[in-house]
């Protein structure tokens, strides 16, 4: 490893000198790679595979920056592979044909292909399934990668043939290990302090290579003395959070939301609720989904909640941005603190459930109007009792088709104003239990 790390003399300049450092920074090993020891240690899917010399087809599945090149690079060299990369935003059928034979002629001169697929996501059905015969003749072990769920955005067909290893962002211990190898490689020290130098790799948000290009870049000033937190920040933007409104972050983010507010951490639920206004969430998605959240998770424990998250959405859309995200915040808080109940929304699901299993069933006869002879000769509104007329105003006649049982879908709990719900049915079951026993 310690070619790595071999420095150049100051003013001295050669080829090197010029390539990016992130390329010249590049790992040689799999040994160097910085960073995913859950895959690549001895123990890990990728460690266990090299071990026994039994290399899958593979999809590298994690966000920017994190090695899946690099890996891919390195697994060909240390396979005595072939390393082919295309990307699928760049490649259409013509060119993964030509890859194929190239791939084909190569097979017959004893000779393996590793092809790397950059964004393979980006590839439609046909295109993924083009890659199939090719992958059980062994003309190519295919190595994808995407920073997109493959469950959602590649064919069955295709994931059943791979193995999806996943690659997480970089901790900050990992970019600090990256700068402590940037700095060996151009012979002198960030010229940051303590915070700055943290502040700087707190920018890179996990992603390997935007951490050294911001590296490379404080590296290229002429400064009389290091830089402090403040006078890093001036020079350099913060970079933006990852986070894509359509892709699976979005929905991460999302469901970390509602299950913050389920679970009556209001703390969390605002952390979540910022960072997808930070990532350019439109805050009306939001309000709809804080409004579902009254529905399905309050419901009538507080029947007020769905009020007050429609209130706020309203203000909102009189307000707008920025002030009107502080009535939706005041809604998520009030969510969080409420008393919890998805009984209406099991109901609702059990109802649905009976619906479907039942058919067609009419509805008693008794509770069916009869505005024709015909209709009260055959029975329709016969024997039907006028529930204000009954004593206590409550008949207990049956509402259910009479071939079918009576049915219990909705079950309040003891919390917040459900309690009393409780009461009032258990107080109309004892009543309809009277009425039946009457002769």
């Amino acid at each position: 490893m310690s070619d790595l790390f071999d420095t150049i003399p100051q003013g001295q300049q050669s080829p090197s000198a010029q390539r990016p450092l992130a390329d010249r920074l590049r790992p040689k090993t799999l040994r160097e790679v910085i960073g995913q020891r859950q895959v690549l240690a001895p123990d890990g899917p990728l460690g266990a595979m090299l071990a026994s010399s039994s290399l899958s087809s593979l999809i590298l599945w994690g966000p920017p920056g994190v090695g899946k090149t690099t890996i891919a690079r390195l697994l060909a060299a240390q396979t005595d592979l072939v390393f082919v990369q295309i990307s699928a935003i760049f490649t259409g059928v013509p060119e993964l044909r030509k890859v194929f034979e190239t791939a084909k002629l190569r097979l017959k001169s004893a000779q393996g292909t590793l092809l790397f697929v950059d964004e393979i996501h980006r590839f439609n059905k046909a295109q993924q399934d083009g890659f199939l015969p090719y992958m059980e003749d062994g003309t190519i072990l295919l190595v994808g990668a995407t920073t997109e769920n493959p469950s959602f955005e590649l064919n069955a067909a295709l994931l059943s043939r791979a193995s999806v290893i996943v690659l997480e962002r970089l901790s900050l211990i990992d970019l600090e290990l990256m700068a402590q190898r940037a700095e060996r490689e151009l012979d002198r020290p960030l010229p940051l302090d303590g915070p700055a130098r943290e502040a700087l790799l707190d920018m890179a948000d996990g992603d390997g290579r935007s951490a050294l290009n911001l590296i490379e870049q404080v590296m290229s000033w002429t400064l009389p003395e290091p830089l402090d937190r403040e006078q890093l920040a001036k020079r350099l933007m913060r970079r933006a959070a990852k986070y894509d409104k359509s892709g699976e972050e979005h929905y991460n983010l999302i469901s970390a939301l509602h299950k913050s507010v389920r679970g009556s951490d209001p703390d969390a639920a605002l952390y979540w609720f910022a960072r997808m206004l930070e990532g350019g969430e439109d805050p009306r998605f939001l309000a709809r989904r804080i409004t579902r959240m009254a529905v399905e998770d309050i419901g009538l424990a507080d029947p007020q909640a769905q009020g007050y998250c429609l209130e706020a959405w309203q203000t909102y859309e009189r307000l707008g941005s920025p002030e009107g995200e502080l009535a939706l915040a005041q809604a998520l808080v009030y969510l969080a603190l409420a008393p919890k109940s998805n009984a209406i929304y099991k109901a609702y699901k059990a109802a649905r459930l009976a619906a479907r299993e039942t058919g067609s069933l009419m509805p008693p006869k008794h509770i069916l109007n009869a505005p024709t002879g015909m209709m009260k000769e055959i029975g329709y509104g016969s024997g039907y009792d006028y529930d204000h007329d009954a004593e206590d105003g409550f008949s207990g006649q049956n509402y259910f088709p009479e071939t079918m049982r009576r049915q219990v879908l909705y079950a309040p709990i003891e919390r917040g104003f459900e309690r009393e719900l409780k009461k009032r049915l258990d107080y109309f079951a004892k009543l309809r239990t009277k009425r039946q026993e009457l002769p």
